[in-house]
């Protein structure tokens, strides 16, 4: 694989879903923790460097909830803790951050992730989060379609199983830009 390069003036970090009704479940083949420790490396060192922070979380509510007859669902409880979509508190936001509140898997359709973005100039995503083949890969499959160049921190991520995991990374995330570990991307930042 080529080294990793970063260009610091149009990358910006895209946080999914490290909010507390989510990131306390059990994952694989990363624990959560792990996930939740990388990731906040990586956005210390973006706000270190003054790149852009995204955390997008989802916000849980009975009436914009997509009602779409499916044969599975994910398990609900009746009535969500009050703190479900807040951040975790070692990626708390700062002033700094842009936070994006979705409905949805992915952080572009139904927000103003993509316009954002544009507007700072960014080109480049670095992606992270949970789960791997929801929140993370419909993200990035509108970032490809879009355009973006994508880095995935694929140990700053993580899902309900290590076989979906690994599905999205090797199957999905590879093709549509480069799947690197936490370390290499905060060297390539510096």
């Amino acid at each position: 694989m080529p080294e990793l390069e970063i260009n610091k003036a149009t990358t910006a970090l895209v946080v999914i879903d490290l909010q507390k009704g989510i990131a306390g479940r059990p994952t694989e083949p990363h624990a959560a923790q792990d996930v939740v420790r990388n990731a906040a490396l990586l956005v210390q060192a973006f706000r270190k460097n003054g790149m852009p922070v995204f955390l997008v979380h989802v916000i849980h509510a009975p009436e914009t909830m997509l009602k779409v007859p499916t044969d599975t669902s994910f398990p609900r409880p009746p009535v969500m803790p009050p703190d479900w979509s807040e951040f975790v508190p070692a990626i708390a936001p700062v002033p700094s951050d842009i936070v994006i509140a979705k409905k949805q898997w992915g952080a572009f359709y139904g927000t103003d992730l993509e316009l954002q973005l544009r507007r700072r100039g960014m080109d480049t995503i670095v992606l992270c989060g949970i789960s791997t083949e929801y929140g993370v890969e419909s993200t990035a499959r509108f970032a490809y379609e879009y355009g973006f160049r994508q880095v995935f921190a694929e140990d700053a991520m993580s899902s309900a199983s290590a076989e979906s995991h690994h599905a999205a990374v090797n199957f999905i995330f590879k093709r549509m830009g480069r799947v690197r570990k936490t370390g290499e991307i905060l060297r390539a930042i510096g």
